[in-house]
């Protein structure tokens, strides 16, 4: 037992990666206590407009589109620990002013509006670079428990801050939640001071004259040469406009369907990041880089999930469906990200985390509206189930289209327990 605890949490021996994701979890409660507080708060104030829920959050994401790419390139030219450091500051600021304009009674929608697309520049600015930093916390033989524990730490927030937003909208309203996070969200700052940069792991960056001519159409250009790169990125591009709405659709959900209050909601998030975390802590263990044939068998069992999800008839039914898809959203999520991260040359990786950001948070202003129009008019169990459909369909001819490309075939194994395998080609024989 002890080996196992060892293994699955031996990044959190550094130093370093410890006092990041000590600072990571504290702020993360609070966003997720937020933004369960804001997507109520725009139900309250747009008379529950799932379409209005979804300009929120594509105002959120849409800074993504416009600034991300540029992120990556200062990423690979300057200190990230100072880039963090910034992007924090400015999402501290803005926290603490909308919990002011919250808790005065004075907010309105256009507020919130507002709030969502200068808190989506200072998301667009860190994540990627909080993504590429990580490579920097530890030693290559530790990043993919490193990068696992990373995904279980956000997870973990998910459940924890939901479950507190709800009581504590229950009990106290909304601004009491957005103060919150707002003291919250100076945890990284304090904790980006106290990192030791002299135990930093930079070997293979850019220094000098090469820093000076990054440029980001080269890391557009290194992406579409690996087609190895460029399956995972498609397939989260996919599924991330399509399925990973889940902020817009439960809330929806919970309010228009079932017809319950905050604390339903709080539980139907709390079961997807419950599966969510197992899904985390199921791939800490993993040492190497992961397959192309994970990625897409996780895929396509989110896929499949999400889809009974968006069906279930009954309120029961969806929280107990949402824990195996919560598992498989972020297993398939964390095999992506690994398949990129493990096989990309450290002098770009800022630039390519960077485009991993953009198609898994830059589909969201393109995907909210248009889920969000579906939930309304045709309801909210549509807009779930419809994007689980055409994500399996998808995931399915991606899965076609590199059996093809490899010459694998599908074998199915019944004993002595069932499991689906990839046969590899058989190799060509010899000329005499």
């Amino acid at each position: 037992m002890r080996a196992t605890l060892n293994t699955t949490f031996q990044s959190l021996q550094v130093r370093n990666y410890r006092i990041f994701a000590t600072g990571q979890l504290i702020k993360l409660i609070g966003v997720w206590m937020m933004f369960i507080a804001q997507d109520w708060l725009v139900l309250q104030l747009s008379d529950d407009s799932a379409t209005a829920l979804g300009v929120v959050i594509a105002l959120q994401f849409t800074p993504v589109l416009l600034f991300t790419l540029l992120s990556g390139r200062l990423a690979d030219r300057y200190d990230k620990r100072l880039l963090l450091f910034i992007a924090n500051s400015i999402w501290c600021v803005l926290a603490m002013v909308m919990s002011v304009l919250v808790l005065t009674g004075v907010v309105a929608l256009w507020h919130v509006f507002v709030f969502a697309g200068l808190l989506g520049v200072g998301n667009a600015l860190e994540t990627p670079v909080r993504q590429s930093f990580i490579s920097e916390l530890v030693d290559t033989h530790l990043l993919p428990n490193a990068l696992a524990l990373s995904s279980a730490t956000f997870n973990t927030a998910r459940i924890v801050g939901p479950a507190l937003a709800g009581v504590a909208i229950a009990v106290f309203d909304v601004g009491p939640v957005f103060l919150i996070s707002a003291i919250a969200s100076c945890a990284p700052l304090v904790n980006l001071v106290r990192m030791r940069t002299g135990e930093l792991y930079r070997a293979g960056l850019p220094t000098g004259a090469q820093r000076d001519a990054v440029r980001v159409v080269d890391g557009l250009r290194y992406v579409s040469n690996r087609p190895d790169l460029l399956l995972p990125m498609a397939l989260m591009a996919v599924l991330g406009l399509l399925l990973f709405n889940f902020q817009l659709t439960l809330a929806a959900l919970a309010k228009t369907v079932f017809n319950t209050g905050a604390a339903s909601f709080g539980l139907f998030t709390t079961a997807l990041a419950v599966g969510a975390l197992a899904g985390a802590l199921a791939a800490s263990g993993r040492r190497g880089r992961p397959s192309v044939y994970a990625v897409l068998g996780s895929a396509l069992a989110f896929a499949g999930l999400g889809t009974l999800v968006g069906l279930a008839p009954v309120y029961w039914l969806v929280v107990v469906l949402l824990l195996p898809t919560g598992f498989f959203m972020v297993y398939f999520a964390q095999a992506s990200n690994q398949r990129v991260q493990l096989g990309v040359d450290p002098a770009f990786r800022g630039r390519v985390m960077a485009l991993w950001v953009l198609v898994f948070l830059g589909t969201n202003p393109v995907g909210a509206p248009i889920i969000g129009w579906v939930a309304e008019h045709f309801g909210a169990g549509a807009s779930i189930w419809l994007g689980g459909v055409i994500s399996f369909l998808v995931t399915g001819a991606a899965l076609a289209w590199q059996l093809r490309r490899t010459g694998g075939r599908l074998r199915m194994r019944w004993g002595p327990r069932p499991r689906i395998y990839v046969l590899p080609a058989r190799p060509a024989p010899a000329r005499p």
